[in-house]
C-alpha cells in the first residue's frame, strides 16, 4: 500500500511538473512575442488530480486551490524534484550579458540549478500585468493558508530584509515537501535551530501506573484531542474557547511525568517533541525568544504535543524590575505566555515544584496535574510491572515487603532494577538477591540526599 501511494504521488507530481513546463513555455512565448496557441497562461490545460489517489490531489481539493496557487506550489517544489525544469530561466540578454531581472531567482552556494523567488512566480503568472501582480501578492500575506499552515513561505532573513518583497526565495516547508513526495510526515531532527527531540516509548497506555485520579485527569487531555474540533466547529464554541490545550505536570522526579506525556502522544497518535531547555535558553538578549519562535513556528498546525521538561528554567515567576537583566527576563516570560496561549496544539510543562512557575501562567492552564510519590499499593504494582520475570528473583525477595518498606518513585525503581540485573548477570545462577535491591535503593536515596 505504501509503495502504491509513493507511485501515485510521483505520478501526480509528474503531471503537475509537465503542466508547469507548458505554462512557462507559454509565458516565454507571450513575453517575447513568439507564435503561440494561447493568449494567456490560464488557457493551458491543468491536470486533474483525484483527491484520494495522491497527497497532491488531497491538498488541492482540501484547499480548493486555484491555478495561481497550484503554480506557486509546484514552482517551489521544482528545485527539489526536477531542477532541470527551471533551466530555461538561465537565458541572458545578449546585449548586456546578464540574466533577465524580471525572471527573479538565483543559484545556491552548492545547488547550481535555478532557485525561484517570488519574482519568478510573478513573471510566470502575471507577466507584465501590474494589477495581476498586485493581486498575486495576497497569496503571500499572513492570513493566507500558505503562511498560516506553513506550507510555503518567502524567506526574508537578516541578509535580504531590506531588499524588494519579490526578491525573497520561494521556499516550501520540509514537512510539506516530504508529505507531497513520499507521503510521510517530516520529523525534524534535533539541531540548534530546532532544540527539540521526538519522544517515544515501547510502553502502552495500560502500562502507565498512576493513581486513578491522575489517570482520569490525563484522560481529559485525550478527550480534548479527540473532541476539540467537534466542540469548536460543530458546536460553535470557537469564539468562546481558545484553541489548544495547556497542562502542567508537577511532582518529584521519577514519578512518571515524561512517560505520561509520551504515552498521551502515542495514545492520540500525535508526535511528542521534548524541548531541550539547555539549548533553548540563551544568555544573549532576544535569543531565547528567537529560539522559542523557531519551535512554535515549526509546530504550528502540525498536530504535535510540545513537552517542556523542567520548565522552571523558562516559566519562572516574574521578578520586580531592578535591572535591565530583570526586565529582559520578564519579557521572555511574557513572550512565552503569549506564544503558548496562542498555540493551537497541546503544550505540556513539567516541573518539580509548582511554586516555581509564574502564577499568571498557571491561571491560563486547563489542567494542573500533581504526580505524587507512589503509595504502597502503587509501588507494588510498579514493581510487578518492572520485574517482568519473577523467576530471576531469589526466593527470599518479597515484592509486597519491598513496596511496604521503601517509598521510592517508579524512576528510582527502574534504576534499582538495572543495578540488580547487572549484579545478577555476574553470578553463575543469574539470580537477583535481596542485597542487590538493598544497595540499589540506598544508592537512589543517596542521590536524592536522603541517606
Amino acid at each position: 500500500m505504501e509503495i502504491d501511494r509513493l507511485h501515485s504521488n510521483a505520478a501526480a507530481l509528474e503531471k503537475e511538473l509537465k503542466w508547469l513546463t507548458e505554462v512557462i513555455d507559454t509565458r516565454f512565448k507571450l513575453y517575447f512575442g513568439q507564435e503561440n496557441e494561447f493568449t494567456d497562461i490560464s488557457e493551458v490545460p491543468c491536470p486533474y488530480h483525484n483527491k484520494d489517489e495522491s497527497a497532491l490531489g488531497s491538498l488541492i481539493h482540501h484547499y480548493q486551490m486555484g491555478i495561481s496557487e497550484r503554480l506557486i506550489l509546484i514552482l517551489a517544489m521544482a528545485p527539489h524534484i526536477k531542477p532541470e525544469a527551471l533551466d530555461v530561466f538561465f537565458i541572458e540578454k545578449k546585449e548586456i550579458g546578464q540574466r533577465f531581472t524580471q525572471f527573479g531567482g538565483f543559484t545556491g552556494s552548492i545547488h547550481r540549478g535555478f532557485i525561484p523567488t517570488a519574482e519568478t512566480a510573478a513573471f510566470i503568472i502575471a507577466g507584465e500585468d501590474l494589477a495581476r501582480r498586485f493581486i498575486l501578492s495576497e497569496l503571500f500575506e499572513d492570513d493566507h493558508y500558505f503562511k498560516l499552515h506553513t506550507i510555503l513561505r518567502l524567506e526574508h532573513d537578516e541578509t535580504n530584509k531590506q531588499e524588494p518583497f519579490w526578491s525573497a526565495p520561494l521556499t516550501i516547508s520540509k514537512e510539506y515537501l516530504s508529505y507531497l513526495s513520499n507521503g510521510k510526515s517530516y520529523r525534524p531532527s534535533f539541531s540548534t535551530h530546532f532544540p527539540a527531540s521526538l519522544s517515544s516509548t515501547e510502553l502502552n497506555w495500560d502500562d502507565l501506573i498512576l493513581p486513578m485520579h491522575v489517570k482520569d485527569e490525563l484522560q481529559e487531555i485525550l478527550s480534548w484531542i479527540k473532541y476539540s474540533d467537534h466542540i469548536m466547529n460543530d458546536l460553535g464554541y470557537s469564539n468562546h474557547i481558545k484553541k489548544g490545550y495547556r497542562a502542567l505536570f508537577y511532582g518529584p522526579p521519577g514519578t512518571g511525568k515524561t512517560l505520561a506525556a509520551t504515552l498521551l502522544g502515542k495514545e492520540a497518535e500525535l508526535d511528542v517533541y521534548r524541548i531541550d531547555l539547555s539549548e533553548l535558553v540563551s544568555k544573549y538578549i532576544g535569543e531565547t525568544e528567537k529560539n522559542l519562535a523557531n519551535i512554535f513556528d515549526r509546530a504550528e498546525n502540525k498536530n504535535w504535543i510540545l513537552f517542556f521538561d523542567e520548565a522552571d528554567a523558562l516559566f519562572r515567576q516574574r521578578t520586580s524590575t531592578r535591572s535591565s537583566n530583570d526586565r529582559y527576563a520578564n519579557q521572555e516570560v511574557s513572550y512565552l505566555l503569549q506564544r503558548i496561549e496562542d498555540f493551537p496544539g497541546v503544550v505540556i510543562l513539567s516541573s518539580n515544584l509548582k511554586g516555581n512557575l509564574d502564577p499568571a501562567f498557571i491561571r491560563r492552564l486547563q489542567s494542573v496535574i500533581y504526580f505524587p510519590v507512589p503509595d504502597e499499593q502503587t509501588r507494588f504494582r510498579l514493581w510487578k510491572s518492572i520485574i517482568q520475570d519473577e523467576t530471576l528473583l531469589d526466593k527470599e525477595i518479597q515484592l509486597e515487603k519491598l513496596a511496604q518498606d521503601h517509598a521510592i518513585t517508579g524512576g528510582a525503581m527502574i534504576n534499582v532494577m538495572r543495578y540488580a540485573l547487572l549484579k545478577a548477570s555476574d553470578r553463575k545462577n543469574g539470580k537477583i538477591i535481596p542485597e542487590d535491591f538493598k544497595i540499589g535503593i540506598t544508592r537512589e536515596r543517596r542521590k536524592e540526599g536522603k541517606e
